[in-house]
């Protein structure tokens, strides 16, 4: 087997009290999608900010192709090839699409910005995740939720990502659009990147996912390959699985008490 392009074991972080990720292992290969999930207060965003090298873990190893790193900083993370594309997107909606995917990294000459370059590479980069821009200067508000984030897939590609944590790309998007991005997730993995797909919906992850990570209260609860897992139950394990049927039984044999007892009292 292939050494993961990014690796973590056994990471804990914690604030204070608060144990926000406990025992946490994760792992992606080159052309592979690790899907994690996990419903509000799973220990997702905390997950996330100590892959892209926002919170240092507290202990556990964190290895980048088998070998140990220690983050300071998102920029140390993107110096290894970690891009990761936030929620908000961190885009300027007025802004034209070919500005907004460089950024400040525009190309330049003698201090003279190379607007010509910059909008052909646009068109390429987009053209290769499947992306049909007609005008690189239209305004990026313009675009739909789902071709926005296409677009900051394709910009963390260029800029030389070799891992993409994508968090919960798909959450504020309707089915269509939806689709969209999962189709480009598809594409991304297609072209050798491995992807850490970051969300709470377990029907987007399944059908592009190779691998499932499934976090609760801060702990990993399942870790399955995608030939081990259906997706019914992947469902029923984020869910709560066991626990989730434990509490299910307890109702169920309360409320047969209850019911029992109201029988005796009315006989």
């Amino acid at each position: 087997m292939t050494t993961p392009l990014l690796e973590v074991r056994n990471i804990a972080k914690s604030f204070g009290r608060v144990k926000a990720l406990q025992d946490v292992s994760c792992a992606v290969r080159s052309g592979e999608v690790t899907a994690v999930l996990g419903d509000n207060g799973a220990g997702k965003s905390t997950f996330i900010k100590t892959l892209s090298g926002v919170h240092p873990p507290d202990t556990g190893e964190y290895l980048v192709d088998g070998e140990a790193v220690h983050f300071t900083s998102p920029r140390d993370a993107r110096a290894r090839g970690i891009a990761t594309v936030y929620q908000d997107l961190a885009v300027a909606p007025l802004m034209p699409i070919w500005r907004n995917f460089f950024l400040g990294s525009e190309p330049a000459s003698r201090g003279f910005l190379k607007s010509k370059e910059a909008k052909a590479i646009v068109h390429d980069e987009l053209r290769k995740m499947g992306i049909q821009v007609r005008d690189p200067e239209q305004p990026i508000g313009t675009m739909s939720g789902g071709e926005r984030q296409s677009v900051a897939i394709a910009r963390a590609v260029y800029f030389g990502a070799r891992v993409l944590i994508l968090d919960e790309p798909t959450s504020a998007l309707g089915v269509r659009q939806a689709g969209v991005v999962l189709r480009y997730i598809v594409q991304a993995k297609e072209r050798g990147l491995g992807v850490i797909f970051i969300t709470h919906n377990p029907n987007h992850a399944y059908p592009v996912s190779d691998h499932f990570v499934l976090l609760q209260r801060g702990r990993t609860i399942g870790d399955h390959a995608k030939s081990e897992i259906t997706m019914p139950e992947l469902a029923r394990q984020m869910a709560g699985g066991a626990e989730l049927e434990a509490l299910q039984h307890e109702l169920h044999t309360v409320l047969k008490d209850d019911q029992e007892r109201t029988t005796a009292t009315a006989s």
